[in-house]
């Protein structure tokens, strides 16, 4: 840490399938990995900008979600709060180390980030879908799709990310990164099916069935990004559409690292 310029927190214990199946092993990597780089960051002098996630906001599905909505996390019993947990942790260390002892620190927290390379092992659903669309599968959307989400291209979040570290207003600051448009589980099923050109059908299988004990899912999911539009002018300029059709492209010419993108289990 003392050898670079600045850190990006992006590494992460991730995916729905993995903090269902393993909450011990999610929590103990995300809280002991952002312990030990959030501390020698501050300890070494390095500015750092730590990416945390929309699932700290919990259950709470009503409207768009600012900085400072409150959160409304299920019992601690459920496996799914444990990754929320983790990286709620995550960012009160960079807080902490902000306001008490002048570390220079920023929050991001990213609300579906999708593009190539991307793979769907722990549940990502736009990769998981697009492979099922490319070899001419089913589409399994779990629950009944009516659940809604807002997906924001890779390469439109890497440029918000770049454009906080690089401003010092954005010091000891949280920023919501994400697109604003929503779309539903099924009709981002059929949208795959369409932008890929596939005979896929969609399959719906109920979360029971799906998740192990512990998983409950969340209706909506929509970020307020006015801070980060204001600091810095930030606006997306991909969509969903673009992001499908990319991560398409890249699973066609990688065909022969399939195993990549099948999912777990």
């Amino acid at each position: 840490m003392a050898r670079v310029d600045g850190c990006f927190h992006l590494a992460s214990a991730v995916g729905v399938q993995l903090i269902c199946d393993k909450p011990l092993e999610s929590l103990l990597k995300n809280v002991r990995g952002c312990d030990t780089v959030i501390a020698a960051a501050a300890r070494h002098g390095v500015r750092l900008l730590y990416t945390s996630t929309s699932e700290i906001y919990g259950k709470d599905s009503i409207g768009s979600l600012t900085e400072d909505s409150d959160r409304l996390l299920g019992s601690p019993q459920k496996g799914r709060w444990s990754y929320a947990t983790a990286k709620v942790f995550g960012e009160m260390l960079a807080y902490g180390y902000a306001r008490e002892q002048g570390a220079e620190a920023i929050v991001v927290r990213l609300f579906n980030t999708v593009g190539p390379r991307q793979t769907g092992v722990y549940g990502m659903v736009v990769p998981s879908f697009v492979r099922q669309a490319l070899g001419q599968e089913d589409l399994t959307v779990f629950g009944d799709g009516s659940q809604s989400r807002c997906f924001a291209h890779v390469f439109d979040s890497v440029a918000a990310i770049v454009a906080l570290f690089e401003n010092d207003e954005a010091l000891g600051e949280v920023f919501n990164v994400g697109a604003s448009m929503e779309i539903t589980i099924s009709e981002l099923a059929q949208k795959v099916i369409e932008r890929t050109e596939s005979t896929s059908q969609i399959s719906y299988v109920p979360f029971e069935e799906a998740y192990e004990e512990g998983f409950e899912e969340l209706g909506r999911r929509k970020p307020d990004t006015a801070a980060l539009e204001h600091l810095t002018g930030w606006r997306p300029r991909l969509t969903i559409d673009d992001a499908i059709d990319d991560v398409a492209a890249f699973m066609r010419s990688h065909r022969s690292e399939a195993v990549q993108f099948a999912p777990s289990g």
